[in-house]
């Protein structure tokens, strides 16, 4: 198996990318976006680790049974979010009604 080798100018280039994206991190954190405030946090959390797997994991240039693991762990944590979400709502009580 042959690895594939990664330009440093790649690197820099993820890196100053990584920077931006946590410079509109802060900034994004001071504005009001309204009902919007979560989806523009983890649109650009998405966004930062889609950076951070397929460059510095190297999943990029990984073969179909890295990609299928990967893949494999967003299904698992899919299935746990839903599961935890499922008995978070099936709940009767809230902290309003508490005691």
């Amino acid at each position: 198996m042959s690895d594939h080798v990664v330009s440093p100018k790649l690197y820099v280039a993820i890196f100053l990318a990584l920077m931006v994206l946590t410079a509109a991190t802060v900034w994004a954190a001071g504005q009001d976006f309204g009902a919007y405030n979560t989806a523009v946090a983890v649109g650009i959390a998405v966004t930062k680790a889609t950076l951070v797997i397929l460059f510095f994991m190297h999943v990029r240039w990984g073969g179909k049974l890295v990609q299928l693991f990967v893949a494999s762990g967003f299904i698992w944590l899919g299935i746990l979010l839903a599961i935890t979400l499922a008995d978070y709502v099936s709940r009767g009580w809230s902290l309003t009604n508490a005691p």
